[in-house]
């Protein structure tokens, strides 16, 4: 039985095929939307649409951004002999929230998951290779998730690295296993970044 309009359930519907947003969060989106300003509404839309059309990954470390080039690689204050592989873009910004990382990072777009049919050529991997070829960089840390695929996926990382001679280190264990890093405190982070270990 359908007890709303064609229009609110199609909107409901929408809210609902976004990811952790169940039924009743929909509805409730829904009809929060519905109960404000036409213009709130035209608004939200114009954002969402906007982004979509413009966001884009940053040309070097393969982030989101507006620009071609992001902000964090464009700056001449961060320490660009430092690299930081994470997983995504949720994971740079939990870093960033330390304040305490001054160097760029990586962003490969997921982990190595042979059993959900992800090799090495589906992530960032080439180039970050690509990214290090030629280049000044000091050190590799490769903060990947504590968990089965992220740790495939490190030491993965750290035996392209060895023929190079890139110095390549592991956040530490601080990070509990099977955590997600973007729902991790920053002082965790932070103990995680001070206490990595080369691989």
């Amino acid at each position: 039985m359908d007890y709303f309009s064609k229009d609110i359930g199609n909107l409901i519907g929408g809210f609902s095929s976004l990811p952790g947003i169940g039924e009743k969060t929909a509805q409730r989106l829904a009809f929060y939307i519905l109960s404000r300003p036409e213009s709130e509404a035209k608004h939200l839309a114009e954002v969402i649409v906007r982004a979509r059309e413009n966001v884009k990954y940053c040309k070097e470390c393969f982030t989101l951004t507006d620009r071609e080039v992001c902000p964090i690689c464009s700056n001449s204050k961060r320490n660009h002999k430092l690299i930081m592989v994470v997983e995504s873009s949720r994971d740079l910004a939990a870093y960033e929230k330390t304040g305490e990382y001054d160097g760029v990072y990586h962003v490969l777009h997921g982990a190595i998951s042979p059993m959900q049919g992800i090799g090495p050529e589906d992530i960032r991997l080439k180039e970050l290779m690509a990214r290090l070829a030629g280049s000044e960089v000091e050190e590799v840390i490769i903060a990947t998730n504590s968990s089965l695929e992220g740790e495939t996926t490190a030491m993965y990382i750290s035996r392209l690295l060895k023929p190079i001679g890139t110095k390549c280190t592991r956040i530490a264990s601080g990070v509990p296993v099977g955590g997600d890093l973007e729902y991790i405190d920053e002082v965790t982070l932070l103990r995680a970044l001070e206490g990595r270990r080369e691989l």
